[in-house]
């Protein structure tokens, strides 16, 4: 048996694994009825690939979050809404994509900018329904006060402004700067003490807790407890604290009785950067290959999730508001959404929900289409974005030929079938088109520019250059 096939099986035998006697049964329960508001804890790992957990095929030891999926979901078709940090977070919070939100690139210290003021988050959204709301970790949508976690619904913020690999490096609680430059490798043990105190005195309210850790993104690092403990460097290290900490989470819940009332979801902001594995997919952060865009999702909801299960549902963090709004009982934004509500993807109720296609944007630039199986490129940059610039610099331009790929039976994207489904990819193309007047000017101005620039002959999968 080669290693891939030993992967393979080894994926398989843990989700057949029974959680305890009678879990093939409770699999298919119906989720019983809500008689209070629930808890919502999104837990958000930094640049952690599709394949860096244990439940995806890692020897990377997960075993905390390993135990969650057996406890309830794991999706195999879950997409960010953005290959980068800053939009990728923009997303899962409003619901919309980030070119709508203002948030397009990824943000630097010192910017201007931030997410719109005009944006409702999922906090925001919670408060009006008598929600507590606190925020630990990565933030990186504006660090200026007026885009402080504390301006967008969190009661209570602790964390960093932006990514370990930016400077300066300030931890703050709420709007004070506890320490300049923080102590890096301690961070994941003390946002997991500040969840667990969150958790601890909620007191009866229903409470929304979104915990973004610092790792794995680069430069990695992890407590003592952790350092030199896997067997695959300090970037496993990391993940296996990270795996520790959603445990801690967990174990606070149930300590609490909280357990049986709360949703909670792990994933990724998308793809890894230069170490950790994107499993089988093409293509890592910054690409809009599925390797860059394609993150874990698992989530738990004793009671009202069925354990064991996998979905194949395609689906986004775009999603996540709509779904937490229906199970709060809250208010939907008063802006139109680009998610939808995929709770009966999470409760096994369907196999998948109708949606309109998802589509990949690099910054302003539409890049790729998504619709069911089928994959849509349309345009790519001539470099990639961690290489440096080309002669005559760095621009999108549009593939000679669209290329089209089906992700479900060739999920690295290696087997361009355009020729074969052309009315797939006449499909795909309108609804592009049908979709970009309902965006901002930048991002109909950056269409027009790339459909309209000439271009050499390219291979299928290659960098486009211009004629």
């Amino acid at each position: 048996m080669n290693a891939d096939n030993k992967t393979h099986m080894d994926r398989r035998e843990f989700l057949k694994a029974p959680l305890v006697a009678g879990a093939a049964s409770a699999a298919f329960a119906k989720p019983q009825a809500q008689t209070q508001p629930p808890n919502i804890i999104i837990i958000y790992a930094d640049d952690l690939g599709y394949g860096d957990l244990g439940c995806y095929g890692s020897k990377i030891r997960t075993p905390h979050i390993n135990q969650m999926a057996r406890e309830g979901v794991r999706f195999r078709q879950f997409h960010s809404a953005s290959p980068v940090c800053s939009p990728a977070r923009a997303a899962l919070l409003t619901g919309r994509y980030p070119t709508r939100s203002g948030v397009p690139r990824v943000l630097q210290p010192g910017d201007l900018t931030g997410l719109s003021p005009s944006e409702t988050t999922i906090a925001q959204m919670l408060k009006t329904v008598n929600y507590k709301t606190m925020c630990i970790g990565k933030w990186h949508l504006g660090d200026l006060p007026q885009f402080s976690p504390n301006k967008y619904g969190f009661d209570e913020y602790y964390g960093m402004p932006y990514s370990v690999d930016m400077w300066p490096l300030p931890l703050m609680h709420n709007s004070a700067v506890l320490e300049s430059p923080t102590v890096l490798s301690t961070l994941t043990p003390r946002y997991t003490a500040q969840a667990q105190n969150f958790i601890n005195n909620a007191n009866g309210s229903p409470f929304f807790l979104y915990m973004a850790h610092a790792y794995p993104h680069i430069p990695v690092n992890a407590s003592d407890r952790f350092r030199g403990k896997s067997a695959l460097g300090i970037y496993g290290d990391a993940i296996e604290e990270i795996d520790w900490s959603v445990g801690q989470v967990l174990a606070t819940l149930k300590t609490n009785d909280l357990d049986n009332n709360t949703l909670v979801m792990f994933s990724s902001d998308h793809g890894p950067w230069f170490q950790g594995s994107a499993g089988r997919l093409r293509g890592r952060k910054g690409e809009t290959w599925e390797g860059g865009v394609r993150v874990p999702l698992i989530a738990r909801f004793p009671s009202q999730i069925p354990v064991d299960r996998t979905s194949d549902g395609v689906s986004s963090t775009l999603d996540v508001l709509p779904t937490v709004a229906r199970l709060a009982n809250a208010p939907l934004p008063n802006r139109p959404l680009d998610g939808v509500d995929i709770w009966p993807l999470l409760t096994g109720e369907k196999t998948d929900v109708d949606r309109e296609a998802l589509l990949y944007f690099d910054s302003w630039q539409i890049q790729c289409a998504r619709l069911g199986r089928w994959k849509l490129h349309v345009a790519r940059y001539n470099s990639i974005i961690w290489t440096p610039d080309p002669p005559g610099g760095r621009f999108n331009l549009p593939l000679p030929k669209p290329e089209l790929y089906d992700v479900e039976t060739d999920p690295d994207e290696s087997c361009n079938v355009a020729s074969a489904n052309p009315q797939i990819v006449a499909d795909l193309q309108s609804r592009i088109a049908r979709m970009i007047p309902s965006f901002p000017q930048d991002v109909m101005n950056a269409w027009r520019d790339t459909v309209s620039t000439r271009v050499q002959d390219t291979p299928v999968g290659a960098l486009p250059v211009k004629a």
